[in-house]
């Protein structure tokens, strides 16, 4: 019951928030050209100096362990890509193949993960390791599908254009403003550099808005009808995203043995809800982003109770 009450404490009030844009865009509190302001700003501004404030403060050098990282890295990569490979053959509607791809694997790890450790040990133990070892790649991986998977790149293969494609995908990858973000928060955390005060808090504030406006866009662009057209592969997703992955990757984690911390932090890099970051790369690349609204929406809600069951599964097993 305990971790119930945790997980509806953590993940109701995203779905809140949600339900509030929806709510706000319904009653013309919010406009069309607000949302296209805000998801530009949170895209460009507010999600890069989160990533950068959250790993800059990191401790990369405490509790080192290097196969723990290259297990969040090769299980990250085959996550992406086999998803990838599979919505390409299955899905007719090509459109929907990078939105469902990148939503149905990136999860929120950097709101949920150190808060559950967090709740469960009274640390963040080696959920800041996984963080570094995952969200890098899942933000690389993210342009990759997205830039072969975008409504341009159709048009781009149709006409034999392959190498385009390539070189958008590189410069995406070296121009993401997300990606950016993360990478010019490594070498603080490494050399343990600290910002001025009045930096540092300039950033924390700009930083401290990214997921609010985000959440809230997410429910002003939400529509019902698309949603519900899309219902197919929304569950889908969400039943990959929330149950599928921690039940193929979880047992490799234990075979490799992986016990308490750190298998909550895989948890959550496995099984927490689609993060919001979906569907602001989706909008802003040209992919389905109601898809994304949906999937996150869908995943949020119903993470409360797939988190506290896997939880109380490892706690049963005597792994955590």
């Amino acid at each position: 019951m305990e971790n119930l009450i945790f997980s509806l404490n953590v993940t109701i009030p995203i779905f809140l928030v949600i339900v509030l844009g929806y709510f706000l865009m319904n009653t013309k509190l919010l406009t069309q050209e607000f949302v296209a302001t805000a998801d530009k700003f949170v895209f460009k501004v507010a999600l890069p100096m989160l990533l950068f404030r959250d790993i800059s403060s990191m401790d990369l050098k405490q509790d080192f362990d290097l196969t723990f990282v290259l297990y969040c890295m090769l299980t990250t990569t085959v996550m992406f890509f086999a998803t990838w490979a599979i919505a390409s053959f299955c899905f007719k509607d090509k459109s929907i193949v990078g939105a469902f791809s990148q939503a149905s694997v990136r999860g929120s790890v950097a709101v949920l993960g150190i808060a559950f450790v967090t709740n469960v040990y009274g640390s963040a133990g080696m959920t800041p390791l996984m963080i570094v070892a995952a969200v890098p790649l899942f933000n690389v991986f993210s342009v990759i599908i997205l830039t072969f998977s975008s409504k341009d790149a159709y048009a781009l293969k149709q006409s034999g254009q392959n190498k385009v494609l390539i070189h958008n995908a590189l410069k995406n990858i070296a121009t993401n403003p997300i990606i950016l973000g993360i990478l010019a928060g490594v070498p603080f955390s490494l050399f343990e550099i600290e910002l001025p005060q009045i930096l540092s808090r300039t950033v924390s504030s700009v930083a401290s808005c990214a997921t609010p406006i985000a959440l809230l866009t997410v429910g002003a662009s939400f529509e019902g009808k698309q949603a519900v057209k899309g219902l197919k592969p929304t569950l889908l997703a969400a039943f990959l995203k929330l149950i599928g992955l921690p039940l193929l990757f979880l047992p490799i984690a234990y075979f490799l043995g992986f016990r308490n911390s750190e298998l909550i932090a895989i948890l959550t890099m496995l099984g927490s809800p689609s993060t919001v970051t979906c569907y602001i790369m989706a909008k802003n690349m040209g992919n389905d982003a109601q898809l994304s609204s949906g999937i996150i929406v869908v995943t949020t809600l119903f993470s409360a109770v797939t988190l506290t069951f896997w939880i109380f599964l490892l706690r049963t097993l005597s792994l955590i």
